[in-house]
């Protein structure tokens, strides 16, 4: 199937493709996963916006939003969901297949170089070395999601004061993530839904 063919087969925005097969969809989470040492979701983005074009910077937003809330790894649960996305409760299956399978080899086969090596100084600051890195990332990935936020019910201002109460709470005050949920999560997604429902009722 054609880039171009994709690109009708695929629901939502005329701007997203669609994975060619079950198999694609596979090798892509697959080579997702293996650049993801010390933290997928910079890659997430970059592979599934970017380059596969499979969602919009929209789509990838929400879809973690909801991924973050959900038990179990949130790229775990984002590749579910685009893969049930595309190829329904099959694709949903190939997906994380794609994010474990190969990963989980190399992290067994890591474990056991680990127990042998981790006494050793040079690798335990390798690995310090490794964790600045994958912040880095993610901080970098927050910022390239943060566009689409200007677009929020909320406004601007309004999704900026949410990210910074949040980036507060976890940072600062060290709250778990149910305290975050229902603290502040559902706070925003209440005025997010009064905003949309005065808007549609044509309100001031």
């Amino acid at each position: 199937m054609t880039r171009s063919a994709r690109a009708e087969a695929a629901p939502g925005p005329a701007a997203t493709l669609a994975p060619a097969s079950r198999r694609h969809l596979f090798i892509a989470f697959t080579r997702l996963a293996l650049q993801g040492f010390g933290g997928v979701l910079p890659v997430a983005q970059r592979e599934l916006v970017e380059r596969e074009r499979w969602l919009t910077r929209e789509q990838f937003l929400e879809m973690l939003a909801l991924s973050q809330v959900l038990p179990g790894p949130n790229v775990v649960n984002l590749s579910l969901m685009v893969g049930q996305r595309y190829f329904g409760r099959s694709g949903a299956l190939v997906a994380m297949a794609g994010m474990l399978f190969v990963p989980l080899l190399l992290v067994l086969g890591l474990a056991l170089l680990a127990a042998q090596w981790q006494g050793v100084p040079a690798v335990a600051g390798a690995l310090r070395g490794m964790g600045v890195v994958a912040a880095g990332l993610i901080v970098a990935t927050a910022l390239k999601l943060a566009a689409p936020l200007r677009g929020s019910p909320l406004t601007g201002p309004g999704a900026a004061l949410v990210v910074a109460l949040t980036f507060a709470a976890v940072g600062a005050l060290r709250w778990p993530l149910v305290a975050v949920v229902f603290g502040l999560a559902v706070p925003a997604c209440g005025a997010a839904w009064f905003a949309l429902h005065r808007a549609s009722r044509g309100a001031p």
